[in-house]
């Protein structure tokens, strides 16, 4: 569906543009993401074990950065993580303001088990494009993802 904004040229394909982006992200990330309610976990505690199974032990707020969450929202996800028994919080010997949050070995189980499906499905999803036209569009979400605001 494209805009039906009535504004001027660069508008209406600014308009268009960001709709396509948008409706495209989310269709691919709830099919990239639907394995995940298999094992109930949302796609922020995806994010945070992806994180410390690649990354190692990281502090909350490393944490929150990577996977793009504010605070708050960390705190809860991580929350809910540490009641699954799959990570556990760390509070820093030298400055106390600081946890680190590790896996736990069944944590470490989940993702090994996990991660491997979830590149296949990736890999299927961009499948509708070619390499060359995946590192194009990796290119330029980068682009516009580092764009300054106006």
């Amino acid at each position: 569906m494209s805009t039906h904004y009535q504004g001027t040229e660069t508008e209406r394909v600014a308009l268009d543009a960001y709709i396509k982006l948008s409706r495209a992200a989310d269709a691919v990330s709830a099919r990239i993401n639907h394995h995940l309610k298999e094992v109930n976990l949302t796609i922020s505690q995806f994010g945070v074990l992806e994180a410390l199974y690649h990354l190692g032990p990281l502090h909350q707020n490393e944490l929150g950065e990577k996977i793009l969450k504010t605070g708050g929202n960390m705190t809860l996800v991580i929350d809910n993580l540490v009641k699954r028994g799959v990570v556990c919080r760390e509070r820093d010997e030298d400055d106390r303001r600081f946890i680190t949050v590790h896996l736990t070995e069944a944590g470490q189980n989940l993702i090994q088990d996990l991660f491997p499906r979830h590149v296949r499905v990736v890999v299927q999803e961009m499948g509708a494009l070619t390499q060359e036209e995946q590192a194009q569009l990796a290119a330029l979400c980068r682009k516009i993802g580092l764009s300054e605001p106006v």
